[in-house]
C-alpha cells in the first residue's frame, strides 16, 4: 500500500512516498481503507524527532482517519465491514489502510463527507478532553481561545458556543477573524492591534477557561487575564515552552494550570471520550450547529507541502490528505 514515510528527522522534505504491506487487525481493530487523513501539530513534532510514536503503534505519521472499515479483528463487535467510520490512531494515518481500536472510532455524522469527518477526531477528542472534562467549562463562562482560526480553535469556538460560554478568539490578520466570528466568537482580537489581556480585562472582567496553543510570553499574559479560579488549558507552544515566569497570580488567584497530550493517555480513557462525545457532541453536528472546519485538501503525495503550510500558520481550519 502507498504511505507517507520519513527519511530521518527533519524538515517537510524528509517526508515521501513508499510502499509497505497491508496491516492486519489485531483482537478488537478494525481496518480502515483510509479515504483521508487529518494533518495535526503533533504529526510535525514527529517529523522533527520531538514526539516518538508510543511502544508497539506504527511509526507512520497520522492520528486520525475517515474511510471504510474492510476487515475486523478477533472480539470486535461495534462495527461491521461496509462502515464509514472516523477514528482516532495511534499512528500509521499517512497510509492507504490503518487499524484503529474499535472503540476509538466514531460514524461519519449523517450529511458529512469523508473529507470532513477526517478533520474530527483528533482535535475533538483534544478541546473535549481538555476543556470539558478537566476544564469543565461551563455555560456563561468567559473562554479565551488563542490561535483561534486553527484546526483546534475552530473546535473550541463552536463547542464553547453550542454549550453555552462566551467566547473570545485570537488571531491574525482579519480574514481569520472573521473566520472565528462566523463560528460564534463573541468578540474577536487581531492580537497585532489590540491586547487581548487589556479587552479580556475591560470588557468580560477575565477569562474563566483559557486555551492556549503559543506559549512564550502568553503564559504570563494569560495569568494576568485570567479570573480568580480560572483554568488555563496548554496545549502547545509556538513561541517556546521554556519561560521565566512569575507564578504569584497562581496563589493570589487560585489558577488551575494544565495541559496534556493525547497519544499516551490510556486507551480507556479515549474510549470514554468517544462515547462522550458520540452522545453529547455528534447530535450536533446532525442537527447543523457544529460543523467540521476543513480549509485545504491535498494528495497524499504531498504530505510534505501540508506540513510546510500548517508551519506558515497561515490556512484556516483543519488540513487532510487525501490518499
Amino acid at each position: 500500500m502507498d504511505v507517507v514515510a520519513m527519511s530521518g528527522p527533519g524538515g517537510p522534505e524528509v517526508l515521501h512516498l513508499a510502499q509497505r504491506p497491508r496491516p492486519q487487525p489485531g483482537p478488537r481493530e478494525v481496518l480502515v481503507e483510509v479515504a483521508y487523513a487529518g494533518v495535526n501539530g503533533p504529526d510535525l513534532m514527529q517529523r522533527r524527532g520531538l514526539y516518538p510514536a508510543p511502544e508497539g503503534a506504527s511509526d507512520l505519521l497520522g492520528l486520525e482517519v475517515a474511510g471504510e472499515v474492510v476487515a475486523v479483528g478477533e472480539g470486535a463487535r461495534a462495527w461491521q465491514v461496509g462502515d464509514r467510520v472516523c477514528g482516532l490512531t495511534q499512528g500509521g494515518g499517512y497510509a492507504r489502510f490503518c487499524t484503529i481500536l474499535e472503540d476509538h472510532c466514531l460514524p461519519v455524522p449523517l450529511g458529512m463527507t469523508l473529507a470532513e469527518a477526517a478533520s474530527l477526531p483528533e482535535a475533538w477528542f483534544t478541546v473535549w478532553s481538555n476543556i470539558f472534562m478537566t476544564a469543565r467549562l461551563a455555560a456563561c463562562e468567559v473562554f479565551l481561545v488563542h490561535g483561534a482560526a486553527g484546526g483546534l480553535g475552530t473546535v473550541a469556538i463552536q463547542l464553547g458556543k453550542a454549550f453555552g460560554a462566551r467566547v473570545i478568539a485570537t488571531d491574525s490578520p482579519a480574514s481569520r477573524l472573521e473566520s472565528c466570528k462566523a463560528l460564534g466568537a463573541e468578540r474577536v482580537v487581531d492580537y497585532q492591534q489590540e491586547d487581548y489581556v487589556e479587552v479580556v480585562r475591560s470588557e468580560f472582567g477575565g477569562a474563566d477557561v483559557i486555551l492556549d496553543i503559543v506559549g512564550g510570553p502568553y503564559v504570563q499574559r494569560n495569568m494576568k487575564a485570567a479570573r480568580h479560579d480560572a483554568r488555563i488549558v496548554q496545549l502547545a507552544f509556538a513561541l517556546g515552552s521554556k519561560v521565566q515566569v512569575d507564578l504569584m497570580p497562581v496563589m493570589l488567584k487560585r489558577l488551575h494550570y494544565t495541559g496534556s497530550t493525547l497519544r499516551t493517555r490510556p486507551d480507556g480513557f479515549k474510549a470514554e471520550v468517544a462515547r462522550q462525545l458520540r452522545a453529547q457532541v455528534w447530535p450536533l453536528f446532525e442537527s447543523g450547529r457544529l460543523k467540521s472546519v476543513v480549509g485545504t485538501i491535498l494528495p497524499l503525495a504531498e504530505a510534505a507541502q501540508a506540513h510546510r503550510l500548517m508551519e506558515t500558520a497561515g490556512h484556516c481550519g483543519k488540513i487532510v490528505l487525501k490518499t
